[in-house]
């Protein structure tokens, strides 16, 4: 079985992997981006879409091209030789499997002749109702190019079942690299610190900053480019501020006495990176319960609280930081839930060649 990869522009394993090793990357990642190379040993062969070079008339246009249909046709395009060479094709969100859908419908390929295609989805279901007629029309014909459509969570399962009828649907769940753990510690020195990462527009700073703002004596670090800084004007005890190097992020982590991920509603587990960085950290977190992220870490696991409560937010915070021997215990139900048999991106790499399998094999089971 031959696979070829079609990532977004910018994420080609030579790009990818320079900016790694120039610690450019900030978060948990690893040299190729997501990890889908875990699989080259469990498939036949593995190739991946390459960033092939543009001037600036030529990114104007490929950048033209996206806005108009919604997805990066040009990238896929030129990358068309690879898709046809392959058994089967993984994309990693919408703007790609789209984007190959339309190549291969472009270059008239029979759809018993095309490569199987795993269209993975991680905002397309969330703004579904949102889109136009005419739009809705054009992306349920590519996604009937598909061989399965697969999501992050299950609410996302659940959307697509009633607004894509008729197609195969399989739960992905993401994981990133599981390879450092840092055991939990019962008791961490220095003061208390809460510490809240990410820059996905589901975030919601303002009830975290207010759950805050009411505990002159809590410190709250947000590290993220996209919170409003206007929304901690006059409150001493919250910092904005991103951070420039894996060490300065690092170092956060490592004083944190807890973590949150506060979340508007959505049905793509946003945050769950950061639920799963927390894991790896031994850090003990709180979210919103929401988009399905119970699909990943359970009550015991994670502290959850109704989306936009303010209240209850108070309240989660004020016990985890009051009750040092519920952090330790949720961070190690958590740390379990990592690894190669949990939640890695090893494991989901290895979830793509099971689907792969029954693609190529013709089984569903």
């Amino acid at each position: 079985m031959k696979v070829h990869v079609h990532l977004a522009y910018g994420f080609g394993e030579a790009r990818w992997g320079r900016r790694f090793d120039d610690g450019q990357l900030i978060g948990v990642n690893e040299r190729d981006a997501y990890g889908y190379r875990h699989a080259a040993p469990m498939v036949g062969a593995m190739t991946s879409s390459v960033d092939h070079p543009e001037g600036r008339f030529g990114r104007l246009v490929r950048l033209g091209f996206r806005a108009v249909l919604g997805f990066d046709f040009l990238h896929a395009w030129r990358n068309r030789a690879a898709l046809r060479a392959a058994d089967v094709v993984w994309t990693h969100t919408e703007s790609q499997h789209l984007a190959v859908s339309q190549v291969f419908a472009l270059q008239r390929v029979p759809r018993a002749r095309q490569p199987r295609l795993l269209a993975q989805s991680v905002w397309l279901i969330d703004r579904w109702d949102r889109l136009s007629a005419l739009r809705r029309a054009y992306y349920r014909r590519l996604i009937r190019r598909a061989d399965v459509l697969t999501f992050h969570s299950r609410d996302n399962l659940a959307m697509a079942a009633t607004r894509l009828p008729g197609t195969r649907r399989e739960l992905v769940l993401f994981g990133i690299n599981a390879a450092t753990i840092t055991p939990p510690v019962r008791d961490p020195a220095g003061a208390p610190l809460i510490i809240s990462v990410g820059n996905d527009v589901h975030r919601d700073w303002a009830t975290l900053i207010a759950a805050v703002a009411r505990h002159p004596d809590w410190r709250l670090r947000i590290v993220s480019t996209k919170c409003p800084p206007a929304l901690a004007d006059g409150i001493a005890n919250v910092e904005i501020a991103g951070v420039s190097t894996n060490s300065e992020l690092t170092a956060l982590w490592r004083q944190a006495t807890i973590a949150v991920v506060p979340l508007s509603p959505n049905a793509h587990a946003s945050g769950i990176t950061v639920l799963q960085e927390a894991a790896l950290n031994g850090v003990a977190a709180i979210a919103s319960d929401v988009g399905g992220l119970r699909d990943y870490f359970d009550a015991d696991s994670v502290s959850y609280y109704p989306s936009g409560d303010v209240d209850a937010l108070e309240r989660t915070i004020a016990h985890l930081l009051c009750d040092a021997g519920a952090r330790y215990a949720q961070a190690v139900a958590a740390q379990r839930r990592m690894g190669p048999e949990g939640l890695s991106s090893y494991a989901f790499a290895r979830r793509h060649v099971e689907i792969s399998q029954t693609l190529v094999s013709g089984s569903d089971d």
